[in-house]
């Protein structure tokens, strides 16, 4: 994509840099937003967690080398600060990244910026019972309907890895939402 090397070229650049990463920000915060919310789980959290992500690209653009698509690097940055967060919060509170996950479902139901229902509610119960990479690619699937190629420079996974991981993360949610 023209337009990618063209914008990576500016973002190395270092009198273009600032207006090169408005620009980025422009392109990608929403879909990384939603990416980050879909571990997170809280708009508040998902908000520090997408401003961290910006920072380290910010930091380390000059470092991408070009190995994969700008956008799977910016998303493995927004999947591991995301992960570290988790990973953080269940260390300060002395609990599980588990019970971390089912803490952040408990908050989504009184938390303002949540817009879904109860079948929602159910469903994002059902995806914290997952195991982490579970969840991380049937949240990319599900939500952002993203390929299993791009998925799998994103996560370093090999795409049939992905999709057995999406199989049984499906199967797993199914037997979840029918069981009473």
């Amino acid at each position: 994509m023209t337009d990618e090397l063209e914008l990576l070229e500016q973002l190395k650049s270092e009198t273009h840099k600032n207006q090169a990463f408005k620009a980025l920000l422009t392109l990608y915060k929403e879909r990384l937003y939603w990416h980050i919310r879909n571990i997170v789980k809280s708009h508040d959290d998902a908000d520090d967690v997408l401003q961290n992500t910006f920072i380290k690209i910010f930091k380390n653009i000059n470092g991408f080398k070009g190995d994969s698509k700008l956008y799977s690097w910016m998303y493995r940055i927004a999947t591991n600060e995301s992960i570290t967060f988790i990973n953080n919060k269940a260390k300060q509170l002395q609990i599980t990244n588990e019970e971390v996950q089912q803490l952040a479902i408990t908050n989504l139901a009184s938390d303002v910026y949540f817009e879904g229902d109860e079948i929602q509610l159910k469903l994002q119960k059902a995806i914290a019972t997952l195991p982490e990479k579970q969840q991380l690619v049937f949240n990319m699937k599900y939500f952002e309907n993203i390929k299993y190629s791009d998925m799998s420079e994103i996560l370093e996974t090999s795409e049939g890895a992905l999709k057995a991981s999406y199989h049984l993360a499906v199967k797993k949610i199914e037997s979840y939402l029918t069981k009473d």
